[in-house]
């Protein structure tokens, strides 16, 4: 066919010469193929409720629980889709391109756009299931999904059981009157909801007694977290509490991340060494107790929580409150409901029950038979003063059963551990050629380093009884550091 080469050819069509007709051109025409590729439509307004859905999304409404879409229409989103996120997009007028959304009508993948008026404020947000066939289209992404939600939830079944309580009430051994009167407080105060303060020397079971207390109280089945005071350096203390802000600071998380009251919201929340915490944060930590709210390092947003507070501490907090180291407001909002710890010297009657108990357990632990102590071992233990209480106890014990291949372990068998413990006889030396040679104690035929360990276990537990348990006090006392106090603690069970 013969074209006239007059003809001047169609001219090309051409953006719009204004920037903002080119984005409402992208926008429309983006849209467009969403609507057009889109398995279904729903349309929400800015308290949440669905105004529309489209034809294509009709079809899901069986597997959701309605018949018609007039039933589906008017209720807030979050009522009516299972883990649906457009609530928070509305919230937050951040979109959330691509998603895969898992509910009782399946597997999907979604795009959540927010909606804004002319002035950019959100008005509400739209809904778009892209694929709802994914097990075909998507297998791998799906796959890789569903292993991770396992994972997920693996590591929060996990975590759950770690923040159980470890000890009930029962759990605290002895029948004397100083136990039951400590059983029996515990017991009082496991129904109140009010603060707890747990006051006695290191080891005589103060973290056993929180656990007993939360494990009786109406917060058992949510979570029990624990944090140590001192062992935490006064520069980190604040965020481990109370949680960092997403980019509070350089370095910081861009999520952000929860600290232990926030985790304990629910449960309780034990607050170990408590009087070893800086002056600099126990306003902050009264304002928690008082208002039950906090806000996160680096953050101006106020968060509500629901936490019962046990605090424990082995030093004299009301004479440090009269030598201004720790505020009186504070003590006195801590010291709502005190519970006194007996020491193990106060409560001689329960070392017999005690030993029973100790010994079954770290049988259990080492996989060593149970080991019986004869009536003379019973009576040098009972004699002992136990400045590190019942740690100390245990670190006897196992320290005899491990030195020893009997069954039953008796006053001999405590050598070298206790300080009256009777010595063990020296073999008998045999002959030899230099005259002068003589029977080695008992003692030096024990290895070096368990001398060296006894001597060291026997310093520490001394200085921990002159300083009333004081652990930075004790540090320097021996002139080492706090640190490595902690550890020669954990190590001999002190």
């Amino acid at each position: 066919m013969l074209t006239d080469p007059n003809q001047r050819p169609a001219p090309t069509p051409a953006l719009p010469a204004e920037l903002d007709d080119v984005l409402r051109m992208a926008a429309q025409s983006m849209f467009d193929h969403l609507a057009e590729a889109a398995q279904g439509m729903l349309l929400l307004d800015r308290e949440h409720r669905i105004v529309w859905i489209s034809d294509g999304y009709k079809r899901f409404l069986p597997a959701l629980g309605f018949d018609q879409a007039t039933e589906f229409v008017g209720h807030r989103v979050e009522e009516v889709v299972p883990n649906t996120l457009l609530a928070q997009v509305i919230d937050s007028g951040r979109p959330i391109l691509v998603d895969l959304l898992t509910n009782k009508a399946g597997t999907f993948v979604v795009s959540r756009l927010p909606l804004r008026d002319p002035h950019g404020e959100v008005i509400g947000a739209i809904g778009l299931v892209l694929a709802d066939h994914t097990e075909s289209s998507l297998q791998p992404l799906v796959q890789k999904f569903a292993h991770l939600q396992q994972q997920l939830d693996d590591a929060r079944r996990q975590l759950s059981e770690q923040r159980r309580p470890k000890y009930q009430i029962t759990s605290f051994v002895g029948t004397s009157a100083a136990a039951m009167e400590v059983k029996r407080q515990a017991r009082r105060v496991a129904t109140r909801d009010a603060t707890v303060l747990l006051l006695g020397e290191t080891g005589t079971g103060k973290e056993l007694l929180a656990h007993a207390i939360h494990a009786a109280s109406p917060r058992a089945a949510k979570p029990l977290v624990g944090i140590n005071i001192a062992a935490i350096p006064d520069t980190l203390l604040e965020a481990e509490l109370f949680g960092v802000a997403p980019g509070a600071f350089t370095g910081a998380d861009r999520k952000g991340r929860d600290g232990k009251f926030a985790i304990a919201d629910g449960g309780t929340l034990f607050l170990d060494e408590i009087g070893d915490m800086p002056l600099a944060l126990q306003s902050k930590l009264l304002r928690v107790l008082q208002e039950q709210e906090f806000e996160p390092l680096g953050s101006n947003k106020v968060h509500r929580i629901d936490v019962r507070v046990i605090a424990a501490t082995s030093r004299d907090l009301s004479a440090m409150v009269a030598a201004g180291e720790f505020r009186a407001d504070l003590y006195y909002r801590l010291a709502v409901l005190p519970i006194r710890v007996p020491p193990l010297r106060e409560r001689r009657d329960d070392i017999e029950a005690l030993v029973e108990s100790l010994s079954e357990d770290i049988a259990r632990r080492s996989g060593m038979p149970l080991r019986m102590l004869e009536p003379d071992a019973i009576e040098l233990l009972s004699r002992q003063a136990w400045p590190g209480n019942i740690r100390e106890l245990r670190n006897a014990l196992e320290q005899a059963s491990m030195m020893s291949d009997d069954l039953h372990l008796g006053a001999r068998h405590f050598a070298g551990l206790l300080p009256d413990a009777p010595a063990v006889a020296a073999a008998p030396a045999k002959p030899s050629s230099a005259p002068d040679a003589a029977v080695a104690p008992a003692d030096v035929l024990r290895p070096l380093s368990e001398q060296i360990a006894d001597v060291e276990r026997h310093a520490i537990a001394a200085a921990l009884a002159h300083t009333q348990g004081n652990k930075v006090a004790t540090a320097k006392l021996l002139r080492m550091s706090r640190a490595a106090l902690y550890e020669k603690i954990a190590l001999y069970g002190l």
